[in-house]
């Protein structure tokens, strides 16, 4: 009887041994496949933040000459199609795991660049008439189920109509509760009304706070 007790203890103690390693070795990979994450979304950052900036040198030398509207389009085009891809990863990468002050801090460094390369977009469209169209997707970041489910909503029509369109159009959405200051000086100059979000903005012109409403941004564009 007391050898069956040692023995049952001994295997008591192997299981726990066991599931501690286990338990140890599940939180050291969680924590390296963050870490690995964080680094991929810092270096797709870093990459775009430079070609961002080399698109406003390029815009600056252009103001000096004429501008070849060929190629300022093609490449703003371009790089709104970049940014919209790392918004998908950004959104998939929010998603799996629990939102941390670090990845909100990556998303607003995001929304900043965004924010400047819908200000280049329109520079480059005041010089090149009718080249596209900017579709500017302003939603919250921090918001409540029943909004972030028309959100979701708004999301997957804009992909569907990215995808349909293509190079007519740059899709740049950005979280508008960011306490970004160049941001929200856009939403005024545009009177565009935050209580109402999330709105689609067509070319600076036309807004759609509604599901309803944005089967007429198809006509605006094609």
């Amino acid at each position: 009887m007391v050898r069956i007790l040692k023995s049952e203890k001994h295997v008591f103690w192997e299981a726990l041994v066991i599931a501690v390693f286990i338990f140890l070795i599940g939180m050291l990979l969680g924590v390296f496949l963050e870490n690995w994450r964080k680094g991929n979304i810092e270096t797709l950052y870093f990459e775009s933040e430079i070609q961002m900036f080399d698109l406003r040198v390029q815009s600056d030398i252009f103001s000096f000459q004429d501008l070849n509207c060929e190629n300022a389009v093609k490449e703003n085009v371009k790089f709104g199609d970049k940014i919209f891809e790392e918004a998908l990863l950004l959104q998939d990468l929010e998603e799996s795991q629990a939102l941390t002050e670090a990845l909100k801090t990556q998303h607003r460094r995001y929304d900043l660049l965004r924010t400047l390369f819908w200000v280049n977009s329109i520079k480059i469209k005041a010089r090149c008439k009718n080249s596209f169209h900017t579709v500017v997707y302003l939603y919250n970041y921090d918001t409540s189920i029943d909004e972030r489910s028309k959100q979701e909503a708004f999301s997957r029509f804009l992909g569907e109509l990215k995808n349909k369109v293509k190079d007519k159009i740059v899709l740049i959405p950005i979280a508008a509760d960011m306490g970004l200051v160049s941001t929200n000086n856009l939403i005024e100059q545009y009177n565009i009304d935050r209580s109402k979000f999330p709105v689609v903005i067509i070319d600076e012109k036309h807004k759609f706070y509604e599901l309803e409403g944005l089967k007429d941004i198809e006509p605006l564009i094609i």
